[in-house]
């Protein structure tokens, strides 16, 4: 019998590595479950990674996709590094989403030019709301936020559903579950002709630089990591455990329902049950993907929407299920997890206390 044992200085270079060992992991399992499906490997590969990226068009998909897996994993990693972990990120893009679609739907017939920034504001303030409530359960009765982050994203989703089939249902929709189409002041602006590709991606722009600059600058995040870390020696230094909490919890819901936002008032143009393919479950991946540093996850998230991509080529080219998406990255997750703890534990065999007979 082994047993894992935690090594005194796990290597750095190995551990910034482990995203490239995870990635030619999931090519060699997905090429052995494409063989297994009946689906030449090479041939399947080229379909789901490839394809996608055959025209500026393609490019353009790639683009709509990355920003919100991006924004979201930004603000989760600020609490991963603390060990806040925020697994609920998609109840607070669906909240975001709500609020700053409220504000569309309220504001229906109006010409202000200050709709969309009305609406980003009211995301930003539902997400960080919705980040909030795990933050005082945890704090005022020490409830774990993995579990009440996950809980609150599928009450998160009852709403949405009540909202679009009650009192924000489109009356003109026949009866879907959809609210009106939001008006032109509604969303954001289209950058390139023939695309999506939408004016929200300065808000995803905007991120990557602040969170860069948050954690190359502040002495914040400096606490937050030595919070995570050492706990014992943050509370020695008289860092505020309940303030980390706090503040890693509705930043990240701050940057999930920005994310929200730039869903409905972008690609979407209305809220409906589909505002979200999974984006909030799948920065998580995301995030440690990117090894929790602001370029690292503009990578990751972007090889995230290129699976996402090719997921949907390999459902119309190769009629291959629409699970094949979540497969990829749930290899990708299991893999990755798999490299971190031989990275950072080694295997031991286990003496024999007393010798038999």
């Amino acid at each position: 019998m082994h047993l894992l044992e935690p090594r005194a200085q796990p290597s750095q270079l190995l551990r910034w590595t482990a995203p490239l060992i995870a990635i030619v992991a999931t090519l060699l399992a997905g090429s052995v479950l494409f063989w297994a499906l009946g689906k030449p490997p090479l041939a399947s590969f080229e379909v789901f990674f490839i394809q996608p990226l055959a025209s500026s068009y393609g490019w353009s998909e790639l683009l709509i996709k990355a920003c919100p897996l991006i924004l979201i994993a930004q603000g989760l990693a600020i609490g991963f590094k603390a060990r806040i972990y925020n697994i609920g990120a998609e109840g607070q893009l669906i909240v975001g989403a709500l609020f700053g679609g409220g504000v569309a739907i309220y504001m229906e017939g109006s010409a202000s030019a200050w709709v969309v920034p009305a609406m980003v504001v009211a995301g930003a303030l539902g997400g960080a709301l919705w980040g909030a409530l795990p933050a005082l359960l945890k704090t005022r009765f020490n409830a774990e936020e993995t579990l009440t982050t996950l809980m609150l994203a599928y009450v998160a989703n009852f709403i949405l559903s009540y909202m679009v089939n009650g009192p924000w249902r489109d009356p003109e929709g026949m009866n879907f579950p959809q609210s009106i189409m939001f008006a032109d002041n509604a969303l954001f602006g289209i950058l390139l002709d023939g695309s999506r590709v939408n004016t929200s991606i300065f808000i995803t722009l905007f991120a990557v630089l602040a969170f860069w600059l948050f954690n190359a600058r502040s002495f914040l995040a400096y606490q937050l990591e030595v919070g995570g870390l050492a706990p014992a020696a943050a509370r020695y230094a008289g860092f505020s455990a309940k303030g980390t909490v706090w503040f890693s919890l509705v930043i990240s819901g701050l940057t999930a329902g920005l994310a929200g936002v730039g869903e409905v008032a972008g690609p979407v143009g209305q809220l409906n049950l589909n505002i979200s393919p999974g984006y909030g479950f799948a920065a998580i991946i995301v995030a440690y993907l990117g090894r929790l540093h602001p370029l690292g996850i503009v990578l990751a998230g972007s090889l995230m929407a290129l699976i996402y991509l090719g997921g949907e080529a390999a459902q119309v080219s190769l009629q291959m299920p629409a699970a094949i998406t979540g497969i990829f990255q749930g290899m990708l997750l299991f893999f990755l997890l798999g490299a971190d703890a031989f990275i950072d534990n080694r295997l031991r065999r286990p003496q024999l206390s007393a010798a038999r007979g």
